[in-house]
Order: structure tokens, then sequence, then C-alpha cells
């Protein structure tokens, strides 16, 4: 059988864009010699469309947009498998189904709903689906086939120590008969993702001995970014066919001479997540509606590398630098800022801040009599430049990029309607060793746009004299473990401070901080999920409460 792997890129809710795509990927398909062409999860409404699902409107669209979209391709000689939102028919339980459809001769031929509804991290399915009560076989080209729906094969007992349903879909319809399986996802990118998808079905495949396909949706929607990567294995868990990370792609692989395109594009660690951060700005601007973005450059690595994604993302001539200097801004603020637009080929203004800091706090200062200055005096500063570059967004219809990292986000080093001003917080789930390591991979792909002394300089917020983050902040590589630690492994400080070999007040301070700015991440931009734990839908702790590390 010889089966195409449409790893397209959905926007949430855009049914006439949605059906357009897969309709021309399916032609393409027939095109090359598919007998099958297979879709991404919910690739007709887009992936996740959340409380979409919860309006009646939606749902009768989805549905009325998969039978047009069974009449566009009735000419074809190839059968489409892809995923849509249906209406339950149950008496009792949620009114939506998270389903996958096969389209052949202009009908609906099959229909499999979901069984395994993730509630964990960024996947909210049990508030919206009913779990499919039992999974059935169906023929596809002559073929026994298990057609499943991403978590459905996620349950493997060889691959899993615990898992986390009781029943397999997967087991239950190879010991039926299926000949092969076919996996429609849309699984979100985060660092070691990719492998592990690997590992999973390569147990499947050796397991059972039979093919399996995964196709995976591509793209960015809202907080989360779709890598892709695509596959098909045959029996003994050997690539046949792969498709390229974050971008559209259509493989082609024939699963009974275990031959297929080889597009794969399996890049270190490190540059998967620059590619991710690139998709994921691109499309959170173009399905916004924007095109053109504003950055404050404060000649910072942190700004840097924000700006050389945004090059990436929507081009040059549609970004925008500015640099704000303060009363404590150095030199080399505006002039590494300055140096690295030119070299980028961006636009660079500079909007000082001093004259109308110093009237502000003028005007402040007989309110603030008897009070020694402190952060209210830093913080102004801050939420002067969130103002400069709010209205420069309002009269010129630009999104403001915020660019703070996650190590700072983490324990509460940035200003709320300062620096945390903007629509997409870009690298909010980078760490600060990690943006060393991405300006690096920037550098390599824009000649050397951001200085060396970017790379250099201590970092600083610029907001009192000769200060520097360390003077409130460890070294950002020993911070850096322990907020992966805390906020991703859920470690306790006292394990991280036995096992780290580091002071245990040490732990606690930072533990603390952490802890005490939830409300500012609860009014941040948001952001790009790369890590296994970003700040954002997937972590959901409570601002008013007394638990203590």
């Amino acid at each position: 059988m010889r089966i195409a792997l449409a790893q397209i890129n959905p926007t949430v809710g855009d049914f006439p864009g949605n059906s357009t795509r897969i309709a021309e990927r399916a032609r393409e398909a027939e095109k090359r010699g598919a007998q099958v062409a297979i879709f991404p999860e919910l690739s007709l409404t887009g992936y996740p469309p959340r409380d979409l699902v919860e309006k009646a409107s939606f749902v009768e669209r989805s549905e009325s947009e998969l039978e047009r979209l069974a009449s566009a391709t009735a000419g074809l000689n190839i059968a489409v498998i892809c995923g849509y939102v249906a209406r339950s028919q149950a008496e009792t339980g949620k009114r939506a189904l998270n389903c996958a459809a096969i389209l052949d001769g202009g009908k609906v031929v099959f229909r499999q709903t979901k069984m395994l509804l993730p509630n964990y991290d960024v996947f909210d399915e049990a508030r919206y689906f009913r779990p499919a009560e039992k999974v059935e076989m169906c023929s596809l080209r002559g073929r026994p086939v298990a057609l499943t729906i991403c978590e459905d094969a996620w349950n493997d007992r060889r691959y899993w120590k615990q898992r986390l349903y009781k029943r397999d879909p997967v087991e239950e319809l190879f010991t039926a008969g299926a000949d092969m399986m076919i996996c429609i996802n849309a699984s979100p990118f985060n660092t070691g993702k990719r492998e592990i998808r690997r590992g999973i079905y390569r147990a499947l495949a050796r397991g059972y001995k039979k093919p399996v396909v995964y196709v995976n949706q591509v793209g960015g929607n809202d907080q989360l970014v779709f890598d892709g990567s695509s596959f098909a294995m045959n029996g003994s868990g050997e690539l046949i066919a792969a498709a390229r990370s974050f971008e559209e792609d259509l493989v082609v692989g024939d699963l009974d001479e275990g031959t297929g395109d080889r597009h794969e594009d399996f890049a270190d660690e490190c540059e998967a997540i620059y590619q991710a951060l690139v998709l994921g700005t691109r499309d959170y601007i173009r399905k916004c509606g924007f095109s053109k973005v504003l950055i404050g450059l404060s000649g910072g690595i942190d700004s840097s590398l924000t700006a050389a994604i945004a090059v990436e993302a929507v081009g040059k001539e549609n970004v925008t630098g500015v640099g704000m200097p303060g009363p404590y801004s150095s030199e080399g603020s505006v002039t590494d800022a300055r140096e690295m637009a030119s070299r980028l080929g961006i636009r660079f203004e500079v909007v000082s801040i001093s004259g109308v800091y110093g009237r502000f706090a003028g005007e402040l200062a007989p309110l603030f009599a008897g009070r020694a200055p402190d952060v209210t005096e830093e913080n102004l500063q801050s939420r002067l430049r969130g103002v400069t570059l709010m209205a420069l967004s309002n009269k010129t219809g630009a999104l403001v990029l915020t660019t703070g990292n996650k190590s700072e986000l983490a324990v509460g080093y940035c200003t709320l309607y300062g620096d945390m001003c903007g629509g997409l917080a870009v690298i909010s789930d980078v760490p600060k060793t990690m943006v060393y390591s991405l300006s690096r991979i920037a550098n390599r792909r824009h000649k050397n746009a951001i200085p060396e002394s970017v790379f250099t300089k201590p970092p600083s917020a610029e907001l009192r004299p000769d200060q520097k983050d360390t003077d409130s902040l460890p070294e950002y590589p020993v911070l850096d473990r322990i907020l992966e630690a805390y906020i991703e492994q859920m470690q306790s400080p006292r394990y991280i401070a036995e096992t780290q070999k580091l002071p245990l007040a040490l732990v606690h301070d930072i533990v603390n901080k952490v802890d005490r700015n939830e409300y500012k991440r609860q009014q941040a931009a948001p952001g790009l999920k790369v890590t296994t734990k970003a700040f954002g839908i997937g972590r959901r702790v409570p601002i008013a409460q007394r638990f203590s590390e």
C-alpha cells in the first residue's frame, strides 16, 4: 500500500482554508501514486480548538465541512484520512467527539472516535470530548487497519513502566486482526519529544510486528508549537518514510516494499528549539492578523536573540528595534543594539526615557517625601519603556514582542506593565543559559549579527548605577539548574540541595521567589512552549495560596 503522510499547518477555526489545504494535498498525493493520504488529528478544525468546541455552531460547521471535503475529493482515486470534531449522539456526557474520518469516493465511509483523552500538561480533552466506548477495525483498500488518534497509541505496556489508562486501543485492534496501524496526531513540541515518539512507535511496530504510521500537525497555535516530524515504520521498527520538522511536508511510502521518501531533519535539540521559536513566532503573528513587530533593543543578549528570531519569522523589513536609554544605561547598550540592528538589516529608532523619567520622578517627589529610593524608581524606568513601545504599537499596528527569558520570569526579575508589555513572549520558556546557546545558532544563521560584546558583558537591567543580575541572583548556570529541577521535575528544595550540592538556604530563596511571583506570570503575554513544563496553559498554580516548600 502506497501512503502519503500529509503534514499540514492548519489554523484553528479556518474551515475553508483547512479544507482547501487538505484537498490540495490529497490531489498532490494522488499524482504521486499514493492510495491513501493521511492528515493530522483535528486537521479540519485546527488543534487545539479549546472552548470553541462548546459552541454548537462550531461542531455543526465541522461536520458540514467534512461533507463538503468528501465531495471536493470525490473525483480522486485516493482515500483521505483526516480529523474533525463530531457531535455526540449519546444521551449523557460531553456533546462533542474527537474523530478520524475516512473519505473515499465522495463519501464518509468510516469514523473512529478517540478513546484515550489526555488531561495533563497542556491537554484538556476530557473537558471537551466524550471518549469512545469501543474501537473498530476499518478496511482500507482491502486491508484491515487500526485507525487511532494520538493518545490512543501512547499506552503500550511494553514502553511505559506505569500506564495512564486501563485500556489499550492499539492492543485491542491488533488482537482483532489489524494488519497495520495509522495514527493521526496533534502532538506539540518540547525538548526530547521527537525521540520519545519514535521510541514509542518503534516499540509498537516491533511488539506487533506490523507497520505503523504516525502523521503529526505542524505549525504554531497560540502557545503551542507542533513540529510535524511524521514518519512510517515497518514491522521491525525501521523507518520507511520521514517528514521534515517544523515545516509542511508531503512524503510517500510503500508499506509493502518498505521504501519511501526520507525528508527528516533531525537537527540537534538546540537547533530544533530555535526552529520551533521561529515557527511559533511566525504563526502567532500571521494567524493573529499582524505583519510587523516591535522589539525593545537594550543591547543585551535576550533582546538580540528575540530580534534574530523575528527576522526569520516575518522578514527584516517587518521588524523595528527601539533603543530606550535611561539615566543608568551604559554607552554600549545603544551602540551594541544599533550595531546588531544594522547587521540584521532592521529599522532602529532611539527614544530616550531620561527626560520623561526626570519629570515623572519630580511630579512624584512630594508623594515620596521621606522615603528612600528603591525598586519603585527602577520599575518606573521599565514602565516608561513599556509605555513607549505600546504607543508605537498603537500608532503603527505592529505587535510588540517581549524579550524576557524563563529564568527571569521564574524569579520575578521582570516588571509588570514594563518589560512584560507586549503581545508575545518569544523566549519566555528559554532559560538564560540556553539563550546564549540559541544566540550562537542565530549568529551562524545571520552572519554574526549579534556582536561578541553582547555575549561577554555581564547581564544587567541597568536600572541603577553599576547594576548586575548577580546582585540579587546566583550565576545563571546555578539558577537554571535549580529552576529546572523545581519547575520541570517538581523536586523538593531539600532534594535539589542534596543532589546538586548547593546550600539549602540558596535553594529555598530561589524556590520562594518562584512561588511569590506567580501573580506576575499569570499577567504575562503568552509564550511559546519548548521545554517539558512552561509557564502558561500547562502549569496551573494558584496565586492566592499558602502552601510553601
